[in-house]
């Protein structure tokens, strides 16, 4: 089983901690306020107050042995490239921070983090994809160009097959898993047909999503 050390334990970094630790994995969260090491230390498996610049005292937390460190440090930039930079000397896999701005994301990979992540402009993408099409739930972009989105099913795709809305052909899409109800259907044949309430998570280009969340309005 993989283990997560998550410093900084604010609104963000906590969620992530709790989440981890709610799915069955080891959790040791890091924040150098004993106030928040208290609220979030029955949440994680372990909690701890150190600085997270402090290469001795997370080097004697043993995070080598962890396999992903996610830096969730918000506010101070210089200690979110510092934290991110120790884990990596002292031999974390897989290093993930959090950023605030293009400048610090670029820094954050060029010392070597593995993924970057803007959690305020990701779900500010989210929730303005929900807003304009009501059949969109969910949209993760993956790159500049591509995206993966959650979308309700159309009413004009009930009780068709994949074969014959040939949505790649039509859309630019891609479905990668239908879900109806509790059920999911990884990898769907061509044969399998979409019902009313069903949801489809699909990849493609975002110019060809556009299309769809138009189409969807």
């Amino acid at each position: 089983m993989r283990q997560f050390v998550v410093i900084g334990c604010g609104r963000f970094g906590a969620s992530v901690a709790k989440t981890l630790y709610s799915l069955g994995y080891d959790v040791l969260a890091i924040d150098k306020d004993e106030e928040t090491i208290q609220e979030i230390s029955d949440s994680v498996t372990h909690a701890v107050q150190a600085d997270a610049v402090d290469e001795n005292a997370l080097k004697t937390l043993g995070i080598r042995n962890f396999d992903v460190a996610v830096v969730t440090i918000g506010s101070d930039v210089q200690a979110s490239i510092m934290a991110a930079l120790i884990a990596k000397d002292l031999g974390v896999t897989t290093v993930i921070a959090k950023a605030k701005s293009e400048l610090h994301a670029k820094v954050l990979y060029k010392i070597g983090v593995d993924r970057v992540v803007f959690p305020e402009r990701d779900m500010g993408v989210r929730v303005a994809h929900n807003l304009v099409s009501n059949n969109i739930l969910d949209y993760i972009e993956l790159a500049p160009d591509y995206s993966i989105v959650e979308i309700a099913a159309l009413d004009e795709w009930s009780d068709k097959t994949l074969k014959e809305l040939q949505l790649p052909h039509r859309y630019g899409i891609n479905v990668m898993a239908i879900k109806r109800g509790k059920e999911i259907n990884i990898s769907p044949y061509a044969d399998d047909e979409i019902k009313g309430g069903d949801i489809l998570i699909v990849i493609g280009h975002n110019q060809d999503l556009r299309k769809l969340e138009k189409k969807s309005q």
